[in-house]
C-alpha cells in the first residue's frame, strides 16, 4: 500500500500545468445541510490551496430532485458550470449523450483508476462510447437504521440490534411520548423502501427489482414483507412532527425526542457537526442489523462542455479540479467529514468512525445496486411520488401500493 504522506506529497505534481493567474471555477452541487457543507469546504479549500484558482460555490436547495433541473436546464440552455455534483448514476446520462458532458479520459488517462476505484461498477454510469464522462467520489449507501441512546435510556430498554428489536419497541416508545420514528418531509421518504427491501427482502430481491426491472418480484411475497413494513411504518409517522430537514432529524435523535430514522450515511456528517459521537449518543445499523451488503450509490461530477471562446485556463481548472477530487488527499479528507466510503483502496482509513468501520466491512461483499444507480430520474421521480403518496393517504392498501410500484417497475427503462 503507498504511503498517504508520498502520495499527498505529489498532489501538485499530477495537476499538469496550471495557468499564471487565478480564474473563477464555479461549481454546483446540493450539500446545504451543516455537514454536508463542511465536507464540500475540504473539497474547495483543496482546490484553492493547490491551484491558486478560486472556489465559486453555487449550492442549490432541494437535494437532487430539487437541484437536478436547475442543473440540467443551465447546461441545456448554453450557461454551464464549470463543475456540477450529481447523483452517480443515470441523472446526466441524456446530457452525456448529447455531448454537453467532457470526456475525462484524457485528463486522468495516467492516473490508473483501475488500481484503486473499490468498486468498478461505479464507474460504469460514467462510461459512454469509449469515454469517461464522469468520476465518482465517494460510495454513499441508504441503508442505515440510526437510534437514539436517549431515547432507549429514557425507556429503559437496550439499544436494538436489528430491526425487528426495533419495531418490537415501538410500543413502550410511544407510551413515552417519544417518536419512534422521526422523518423530514419530502425526498427522505424516497429512500426507506430500498433501504427495507435490502434489509428485509434481501440481496436477490434488491437485484430482482432494481436491475432486472422485475414486476414479478414486486408482486412477489418478499416485496409483501417491504411494503407491510412501510404499511407499519405510516402508523407510527406523525405528519405533524415532520420536521424540515434530515438534519433536524439528526436533532431529534440526539436529543431523544424520536428514537429512530432510515436515513444515508451522509446523516451522520450533520451528527458530528452536532457533537454527537457514535456509541455514545447514536448507534448505527447498517442494512437494518439483517443483511450482509449494502446498496451503493454515492455522487459523481460532471465537467460540462464549456462554450466556445472559454478562457483556456478555466478549462484547465476543471482538469485540476477533475484530478483532485480523486486525489488520495481530497478522498481522506472529504469522506471523513461527509460520512461517505472514499472511492480509493490506498489511503489510510483508521481515522474513520466506527460507523464507517461497519461500512466498510461489509463493502468486502460487494455493492447492490442502489435506485440512484439503476434507475432512470423519471422512474425515481414516480416511486418517490408514489411513496409520498402511500405515507399521506392511509386510504391506499398495501395491495395498491405493491401495484403501482409494480407497474413503474414494469415499464421502467
Amino acid at each position: 500500500m503507498k504511503k498517504f504522506a508520498v502520495v499527498a506529497a505529489m498532489a501538485t505534481a499530477f495537476l499538469g500545468s496550471t495557468s499564471a493567474y487565478a480564474v473563477d471555477l464555479e461549481v454546483t452541487h446540493w450539500w446545504t445541510s451543516a455537514g454536508e457543507a463542511a465536507a464540500i469546504a475540504e473539497f474547495a479549500k483543496v482546490f484553492e490551496e493547490e491551484t491558486g484558482n478560486n472556489w465559486v460555490d453555487s449550492a442549490l436547495a432541494g437535494s437532487g430532485t430539487g437541484a437536478n433541473p436547475v442543473i440540467i436546464s443551465r447546461i441545456i440552455g448554453g450557461d454551464p458550470m464549470g463543475a456540477t455534483q450529481m447523483n452517480t448514476g443515470r441523472d446526466a446520462e441524456e446530457l452525456i449523450q448529447a455531448g454537453l458532458m467532457r470526456d475525462l479520459t484524457d485528463v486522468v488517462s495516467d492516473m490508473d483508476l483501475d488500481s484503486f476505484y473499490v468498486d468498478q461498477s461505479l464507474l460504469e454510469a460514467c462510461r459512454y462510447e469509449g469515454g469517461l464522462y464522469c468520476l465518482p467520489i465517494n460510495i454513499h449507501s441508504w441503508d442505515w437504521l440510526w437510534l437514539s441512546t436517549a431515547a432507549y435510556e429514557e425507556i429503559d430498554q437496550p439499544i436494538p440490534t436489528n430491526w425487528d428489536e426495533y419495531v418490537a419497541s415501538w410500543p413502550a416508545l410511544e407510551e413515552a411520548g417519544i417518536l419512534p420514528f422521526g422523518l423530514a418531509t419530502g425526498w427522505p421518504i424516497s429512500g426507506v423502501p430500498g433501504v427495507l427491501m435490502s434489509g428485509i427482502g434481501g440481496s436477490d430481491l434488491v437485484l430482482a427489482v432494481n436491475r432486472d426491472k422485475s414486476a414479478d418480484a414486486v408482486r412477489g411475497p418478499e416485496f409483501r414483507k417491504v411494503a407491510e413494513a412501510m404499511d407499519s411504518l405510516r402508523k407510527v409517522i406523525s405528519p405533524d412532527m415532520m420536521v424540515p430537514s434530515f438534519g433536524d432529524v439528526g436533532n431529534q435523535l440526539l436529543t431523544g425526542e424520536a428514537a429512530g430514522n432510515i436515513h444515508g450515511d451522509w446523516l451522520q456528517g450533520d451528527l458530528q457537526v452536532a457533537g454527537g459521537v457514535p456509541g455514545e449518543d447514536y448507534e448505527c445499523l447498517p442494512a437494518l442489523g439483517m443483511g450482509d451488503q449494502l446498496t451503493g450509490g454515492g455522487d459523481s461530477f460532471y465537467f460540462p462542455v464549456l462554450p466556445d471562446g472559454t478562457d483556456p485556463a478555466v478549462i484547465q481548472a476543471q482538469a485540476d479540479l477533475a484530478r483532485l477530487l480523486i486525489s488520495p488527499e481530497a478522498q481522506l479528507k472529504f469522506n471523513l467529514v461527509k460520512g461517505s466510503m472514499p472511492i480509493r483502496t490506498d489511503i489510510d482509513l483508521s481515522a474513520a468512525n466506527p460507523c464507517m468501520q461497519k461500512a466498510l466491512g461489509l463493502l468486502e461483499n460487494g455493492l447492490l445496486p442502489s435506485g440512484d444507480f439503476a434507475l432512470s430520474s423519471d422512474t425515481q421521480q414516480q416511486l418517490q411520488d408514489l411513496n409520498i403518496e402511500f405515507l399521506d393517504d392511509d386510504n391506499i392498501t398495501v395491495d395498491d401500493y405493491i401495484e403501482r410500484y409494480a407497474s413503474i417497475i414494469e415499464q421502467a427503462d
